[in-house]
C-alpha cells in the first residue's frame, strides 16, 4: 500500500439507525490502512455503543456533544479538529468514500491552500441522486459545488477560531470564514470523490432545506425566485419553453464536460437539471415563507440564518468578535 499519510481523517457523525453499520466498518477498515481516522460520533447511548464495539481497534472514536442548539454537525467538526492529531486534516461527511488516490490529491493541495474543495458524485446513482447531480452539474457550470469534503489545515481552523455553529448552510459558513481570516482556498472540481446517495425519503426532506441555503446568497436567491415566473412565462409560448429547455441542458452539459467530469458524470446526467430546476422554483418560494416564520427545521432546532456574509465576518474580525473555539466543550464525557 506504500507510506502512510501524513494526515488525518475527521468524520463528524449522528446516527439514529446503524443500517450502514457494516458498509461503513468495512469501509473505515480499509482507510486506516493508509491514513489515520477520527469518527467524532454523537449519537445516542445506545447507538454509540454498538459504534464503539464494531469499531475496537479500527478508529479513534470519540463522543460529542450536540445537545446544544445550532448545525450538531459544526460541534463534530470543532471537536474533531481540536483532536486531530496532524496539521493536514480531511473533514468527511459520513456518507463520503474517499479512495487513495483522491485523498493523496486533496493533501497535496493542501501544501498552498488552507482549504480544498473536491468534487463530490453519486455512486451508485438511483433516480433521486441523478435528480440531485442535476444540481451538481449548474453549480460546477455557473461556478462551484459544495461537497459534503473538504482538506483543512488545522492551524489556520484554530487560529480564525473555528465556525460559528448556529447557521444552516455551514459548508459555505467554512468557506467564508476561512476567506475572510486571509485563509487561501483551492476550488478542486478535477478531485472526484464518491458519496453514498441518501434514501429516497431522506432526499425528498431535504428539498426545502436546502433551497433555504440560498438565503446566503441574494443574487442566486433572486434569480431562483424567478424560475417560477419564468416557466410560467416560457409555457405560454413553445418556442419560448424549447429555448428554457435547451439553454439549462446546455449549461448542466457545460459543467459535466469541465475538468474531465465525463470520466464520472453519465451522458444521462445533464436531462435531469430542468427537473431540479423546476423543484427548486417551486421550493424556493416555500422557503422564503419559512424565513417569515422565523426559519427552518434542523435535527432538535430551528436556524434562521442560512450563513454570514463576508461583509459581516469581516466587520466581526474588526471588532475583534471572532467564534469561540471552544472545541472541548463539545466534547462528551460518556
Amino acid at each position: 500500500m506504500g507510506d502512510r499519510e501524513s494526515a488525518e481523517y475527521v468524520i463528524p457523525l449522528r446516527w439514529s439507525t446503524d443500517t450502514g453499520l457494516a458498509e461503513m466498518t468495512s469501509y473505515l477498515r480499509e482507510l486506516t490502512t493508509w491514513i489515520d481516522v477520527t469518527v467524532m460520533d454523537g449519537s445516542d447511548e445506545t447507538q454509540f455503543r454498538a459504534h464503539a464495539d464494531a469499531w475496537l481497534g479500527i478508529v479513534r472514536h470519540l463522543p460529542v456533544d450536540r445537545s446544544g442548539a445550532g448545525n450538531g454537525k459544526v460541534y463534530g467538526v470543532l471537536a474533531g479538529v481540536a483532536a486531530a492529531r496532524h496539521e493536514h486534516i480531511i473533514l468527511a461527511d459520513d456518507d463520503v468514500r474517499y479512495d487513495r488516490s483522491a485523498a493523496t490529491a486533496v493533501i497535496c493541495a493542501l501544501r498552498d491552500a488552507d482549504l480544498v474543495t473536491p468534487q463530490n458524485y453519486f455512486s451508485p446513482a438511483p433516480w433521486h441522486a441523478r435528480w440531485d447531480t442535476g444540481r451538481s452539474l449548474l453549480n460546477r457550470a455557473l461556478g462551484a459545488d459544495y461537497p459534503g469534503t473538504y482538506g483543512l489545515r488545522r492551524s489556520t481552523f484554530i487560529d480564525m477560531g473555528g465556525y460559528d455553529p448556529d447557521v444552516l448552510f455551514e459548508n459555505l459558513e467554512l468557506e467564508r470564514t476561512v476567506r475572510t481570516n486571509g485563509g487561501r482556498i483551492a476550488h478542486r472540481p478535477d478531485i472526484y470523490v464518491a458519496r453514498r446517495p441518501p434514501s429516497a425519503r431522506h432526499f425528498r426532506s431535504q428539498r426545502v432545506r436546502q433551497a433555504y441555503d440560498s438565503w446566503a446568497q441574494p443574487a442566486r436567491l433572486l434569480a431562483e425566485a424567478a424560475i417560477l415566473p419564468l416557466v410560467l412565462w416560457s409555457l405560454r409560448k413553445r418556442m419560448r419553453g424549447i429555448a428554457l429547455f435547451g439553454t439549462i441542458l446546455v449549461i448542466a452539459e457545460r459543467g459535466r464536460r469541465r475538468s474531465n467530469g465525463h470520466t464520472v458524470f453519465p451522458r444521462s446526467a445533464p436531462w435531469w437539471a430542468p427537473l431540479w430546476v423546476l423543484e427548486r422554483g417551486v421550493t424556493i418560494w416555500v422557503a422564503l415563507v419559512l424565513r417569515l416564520r422565523g426559519g427552518v427545521r434542523y435535527g432538535d432546532s430551528r436556524l434562521k440564518r442560512a450563513a454570514h456574509s463576508e461583509a459581516q465576518l469581516r466587520s466581526a474580525i474588526r471588532r475583534g468578535v471572532r467564534p469561540q473555539f471552544a472545541a472541548s466543550a463539545h466534547l462528551s464525557r460518556r
